[in-house]
C-alpha cells in the first residue's frame, strides 16, 4: 500500500467497537489493544511517526506485541460498517515490523524456518520424514529454544507417500463438456492434503469441467504476506501470474481458502507494479474457491449417500477474506444422505492462521479448545472445512478413539457422493 491508501485507511474507521465482538484475540483478553480497533490506532501512530515500533511476542506492551497477537483472520472486515480494509493495512504494517523489530534469535530461526519449509515442498517433505521418528514432535530443547511448548508436534499423515501424490497434468471431463480449469497445487496442499486435490479433479470432472494442473507453478506467496515479507509475497506473485496466464482457462482452482484470498488480491499487492498491475488484476479476476466455482456452476446429480451428520467450519479466509460462506453449505445440503447441522461460532478463527499456531501458540490452543468444544457439541460424525491450516490444526486438537468427528474438506465429501460412495 502506498502512502495515500494507508491513510486513507486508517481514517475510515470511526472507532464504533462493531468489530468488538467479533476479533477472537479480545473476546479472549479483554484488552482494547488486542482488538481491530486498538490495533488500528497503534498502526495509525507507527505510520505517522508519533509511536516506535517496539515490542514483539517476546515483550509485553509494546506496538509489535500486540499487531503480533493478531490472527489475521479479518472477521473485523465483515462486522465492519465503515469498510476499513484491516487486511491490507495488517499486511502492510507488518511488513515494516518486520523491518524495524530485531527479534530474538530463536523466534527469528523460526519464523524463517516456517516460511523456508511450509512454502517449500521438497523441503517440507523432508521435514515430515524426519518427523516420523518422533512421532511428529519437535524435541524439546529445539521447541524450548524456538519458544514453543514442550509439547510441539507438527501434522504428520499417516501416509506421506499417498498425502502428496502429484495430481494428474490434465483430468479430462466426463460427459457434456462445461468449462476448462486450472487448479492450484500450492506449497502446503501439495504435500499435506494431496488427496484434496484429487478429489477436486475428479468432483469437477464429474461436473463436465476438464482439470489442468500447470507444472511450473510454485507457492502463491500468502504465508509471506500474511507475515510481513513482502518482497517475497510480490515476487511469488509474478510467478504464480505467469505460470497460469499461458492457458486459456475459464478459472483458477483453489482448494485452500488462505491461498485464494491471498491470490484474488494480487491486483491490490502489485498495484504499483506498472508492469504486473494490469496482468495481476486480469488474473486475480479468474481466481475461484472450488465451492464458489461449483456452486455457481450447478452440480450435477450424485449418485451415492454420505449418510452422516455433517457440520461446517468457516475458514477465515473464505468467510472474511473472500466472503463465501453460502457456497459451501449449499454443497453440502445437496449431498444424498447428509444431515446438515450448524456450528455455533462458525465464522471465529481456530487458531491456526497461517503460521500463528506456531508463533503464538497459548492463543491459538485456547481459540482451538474454544472451537473443538463447539464442534462436538454438535454431535457431527464430520466437521468440513476449507483449508489445510484449519483441517491440521482441528485435527490436532480433536478427542483420540471411535467416537472423535472425522475432518475434511468439503470436496472430499462430494467426491464420495460422484465416485466413492459411503454410507
Amino acid at each position: 500500500m502506498n502512502k495515500d491508501d494507508i491513510e486513507k485507511g486508517l481514517m475510515a474507521c470511526v472507532h464504533c467497537g462493531f468489530c468488538l465482538q467479533a476479533c477472537p484475540t479480545y473476546r479472549e483478553t479483554g484488552d482494547e489493544s488486542d482488538s481491530p480497533r486498538g490495533r488500528l490506532v497503534l498502526m495509525r501512530g507507527i505510520f505517522e511517526g508519533n509511536l516506535p515500533m517496539v515490542g514483539d511476542s517476546s515483550e509485553p506492551g509494546g506496538a509489535g506485541y500486540h499487531l503480533d497477537r493478531c490472527l489475521g483472520c479479518r472477521a473485523c472486515e465483515t462486522a465492519c460498517p465503515s469498510g476499513v480494509p484491516y487486511g491490507h493495512l495488517l499486511e502492510a504494517v507488518r511488513e515494516r515490523q518486520e523491518q524495524a523489530v530485531h527479534r530474538p534469535v530463536g523466534e527469528r530461526m523460526l519464523r524463517d524456518g516456517l516460511l523456508g519449509t511450509l512454502t517449500n515442498p521438497g523441503r517440507m517433505a523432508l521435514a515430515l520424514r524426519g518427523g516420523k521418528l518422533t512421532g511428529g514432535k519437535i524435541p524439546v530443547p529445539v521447541a524450548r529454544f524456538l519458544g514453543l511448548p514442550a509439547d510441539t508436534a507438527m501434522p504428520l499423515p499417516a501416509n506421506l507417500s499417498e498425502a502428496s501424490r502429484p495430481v494428474p497434468a490434465v483430468t479430462p471431463a466426463r460427459g457434456e463438456k462445461r468449462g476448462r480449469v486450472a487448479l492450484l497445487a500450492g506449497c502446503v496442499m501439495r504435500v499435506l492434503f494431496a488427496p484434496v486435490h484429487h478429489a477436486t479433479a475428479r468432483v469437477l470432472a464429474a461436473n463436465g469441467v476438464e482439470v489442468v494442473c500447470p507444472r511450473e507453478q510454485g507457492c502463491c506467496g500468502a504465508l509471506h504476506g500474511h507475515q510481513g515479507e513482502g518482497d517475497d509475497a510480490r515476487d511469488l506473485a509474478r510467478r504464480t501470474v505467469a505460470a497460469f496466464e499461458k492457458g486459456n482457462y475459464d478459472a483458477v482452482i483453489v482448494n485452500s481458502a488462505g491461498c485464494g484470498s491471498f491470490m484474488k488480491e494480487y491486483g491490490h499487492l502489485l498495484k504499483d507494479d506498472p508492469e504486473w498491475a494490469a496482468r495481476a488484476r486480469t488474473f486475480s479476476a479468474k481466481v475461484k474457491d472450488v465451492s464458489e466455482y461449483l456452486h455457481a456452476l450447478g452440480p450435477r446429480p450424485m449418485p451415492a449417500a454420505v449418510n452422516a451428520r455433517v457440520t461446517y467450519h468457516d475458514a477465515c479466509h473464505l468467510a472474511h477474506g473472500q466472503k463465501i460462506t453460502s457456497a459451501p453449505r449449499a454443497l453440502l445440503k445437496t449431498i444424498p444422505g447428509v444431515t446438515f447441522v450448524e456450528l455455533p461460532d462458525a465464522d471465529q478463527c481456530c487458531g491456526s492462521a497461517g503460521v500463528y499456531n506456531f508463533l503464538q501458540p497459548d492463543m491459538a490452543r485456547a481459540l482451538q479448545r474454544k472451537k473443538v468444544a463447539n464442534l462436538l457439541a454438535t454431535g457431527a460424525q464430520i466437521v468440513a472445512t476449507g483449508n489445510p491450516g484449519c483441517l491440521a490444526w482441528i485435527q490436532q486438537g480433536l478427542p483420540e478413539g471411535a467416537e472423535a468427528p472425522e475432518i475434511a474438506h468439503p470436496v472430499e465429501l462430494l467426491d464420495r457422493a460422484y465416485v466413492v460412495g459411503a454410507g
